[in-house]
């Protein structure tokens, strides 16, 4: 809703509306009073010339005292007009009394307004500039609520004053119906102009959705999107310059692309050409480790150095293997049904950690995944902790609510399968896909497995926080020939990433760092949008644990 109040094609008719109903408005508004000023003038002087006219020969005929039914006579005769006003007459009888008469036996002083009354009696001082010692006076009125004109004069020469009154319901009429003529063509003008911008609206902003779709498709990885080109207008103007855009990116894309998959070439090939001559060198190290005490003392920190180096090359050319695997979308899970507990001991036991490894690990979490690959991350995570962070380390594992980071239903008990587990190197069949698929996905549905493994050390510097699995990388860079190729924790992250899970690194309140592994419970989830091998293959054979990619340097 809020997107739609936004828009551009609402803020336009918006607009359009506005200036149409202003500009209606405003005429309307010009129209009725230039109209209501030509109705009221008209009616008014011409009733006004009538009655002085009237006035003067009706009126100005009686005597200077006449009789209160010459009066009377007199006012009715005034009100035979075709402008249908009424008549009053006052004036003083013989006797000297006071005589009011009027046409119609209704029409009295009490509808004259008292300020007329006193404009119509008062006597000016004849001079230069004022020619009569009387003047006719007028006023409108609405008494009742009617429009009325009231005028009034006053016989010259001590004769009657007479006032007269006309009903302007007629004048009211026209006007009325002169609004509501203009209130119907201001309505019509606000359509025609809602329609208009519609319009306008349509031919301007179907170019700028084209391009906006043409940019989404752009950003989605279709570089060779591109726009038909019409016109000589600002939007034909920008449309040629998103083609060019896009034909730049879709080249320098193609150019990076292309160096990438070379190096990739070269990094594979390299490390593939490594292992042949590494194989012979890491027997003979051997051979010479095991005559390490029957050497020259002089010869033999030397020998302990080559074996020490050598295998540090076999471990950085396994971990590059295993990098451009993953780089080329080659890396695929072997899932079979574990029990966490004993990964995380068989880990910590084939390294002879035990001494300095803390085990928060209850028995009974069952979880689908590669066993090889989650020994990779916990060799890595807990090596790297006892090499920067100190013993005692220490793993604790327990599951979460992937929704609400609760409880899981299900707690630490184990998740059942629907088939017998496979025995080694037989093939599990996971049943993905399968109607009725009761297995360990299916029990686990929304529970992550939680690991964590912290440390007792000084922590992670917070401007290291951001790299630390970043390849290559190393904390120290006055070290750069520590012990580590700085590609463990990439490689841990790779793996966490493959199961449709995550590593995440932090400092603890008190004191030492933290890196917390969460996957799936029951395997990579359907929805899961991962980069190339990051998800479970079509080789499902059982794997077994074994120590591979280990990395003991903190990247």
């Amino acid at each position: 809703m809020a997107a739609r109040l936004t828009s551009l094609r609402l803020r336009l008719v918006a607009v359009f509306a506005a200036v149409a109903l202003t500009a209606a408005v405003s005429a309307s508004g010009i129209a009725y009073w230039l109209n209501r000023d030509a109705v009221l003038t008209r009616a008014q002087n011409a009733a006004l010339n009538d009655f002085r006219q009237a006035m003067e020969r009706e009126a100005g005929s009686l005597p200077l005292r006449p009789e209160c039914d010459q009066l009377e006579e007199t006012a009715r005769r005034m009100a035979r007009n075709p402008h249908n006003y009424r008549v009053l007459l006052l004036a003083v009888n013989p006797e000297g009394e006071p005589c009011a008469k009027s046409s119609d036996g209704e029409f009295s002083m009490s509808a004259v307004p008292g300020a007329l009354t006193a404009a119509v009696e008062k006597r000016r001082e004849v001079n230069a500039a004022n020619r009569f010692e009387y003047h006719l006076y007028w006023q409108r009125t609405t008494p009742g609520g009617d429009p009325y004109l009231v005028g009034g004069a006053k016989v010259m020469g001590g004769g009657p004053t007479g006032y007269m009154l006309k009903s302007l319901d007629a004048e009211a009429d026209d006007l009325n119906s002169l609004a509501w003529s203009l209130g119907i063509a201001t309505l019509l003008a606000l359509i025609g102009s809602a329609l208009l911008a519609q319009a306008a609206a349509t031919t301007v902003l179907r170019p700028v959705q084209r391009l906006g779709d043409a940019a989404r498709r752009l950003g989605e990885g279709q570089l060779d999107t591109r726009l038909r080109v019409s016109g000589t207008d600002e939007l034909a103007d920008l449309s040629r310059t998103f083609n060019r855009t896009a034909e730049s990116l879709e080249a320098r894309v193609e150019e990076l692309s292309a160096r990438e998959a070379a190096s990739r070439r070269f990094v594979a090939d390299m490390s593939h050409e490594l292992r042949t001559p590494l194989t012979a060198i890491t027997a003979v190290t051997e051979v010479l480790e095991e005559e390490t005490d029957s050497l020259d003392p002089m010869i033999a920190p030397a020998v302990q150095l080559v074996v020490t180096e050598t295998r540090r090359l076999n471990d950085l050319v396994e971990n590059l293997m295993e990098v451009t695997r993953f780089d080329a979308g080659t890396a695929r899970l072997v899932l079979d049904d574990v029990d966490v507990a004993d990964m995380v001991t068989a880990c910590i036991d084939v390294r002879a950690w035990l001494d300095a490894v803390e085990v928060d690990a209850p028995r009974g979490i069952v979880a689908r995944l590669d066993p090889r690959r989650l020994d990779v991350i916990l060799a890595n995570l807990i090596g790297n902790a006892l090499k920067h962070g100190g013993s005692p380390v220490r793993v604790a594992v327990r599951t979460e609510d992937a929704r609400t980071g609760g409880a899981c239903a299900g707690g630490t008990e184990p998740v059942g399968a629907a088939a017998e587990p496979a025995g080694p190197g037989e093939a599990w069949d996971d049943g993905a896909g399968d109607a009725g698929d009761e297995g360990p996905a299916a029990a686990a549905e929304g529970c992550d497995l939680v690991v964590e493994v912290a440390d007792r050390g000084p922590g992670i510097p917070e401007d290291v926080l951001p790299h630390v699995f970043d390849r290559f990388y190393k904390a120290n860079s006055s070290r750069p020939r520590s012990e580590g190729s700085g590609l463990g924790l990439s490689i841990a992250m790779e793996n966490a990433l493959a199961h449709g899970g995550t590593i995440v690194a932090a400092n603890a309140p008190d004191g030492g760092a933290v890196f917390t592994l969460r996957l799936p419970l029951g395997g990579p989830r359907q929805d899961e949008g991962h980069g190339p091998g990051h998800g479970p293959g079509t080789d499902r054979k059982a794997g077994t644990a074994r120590k591979a990619g280990e990395e003991d340097g903190r990247n």
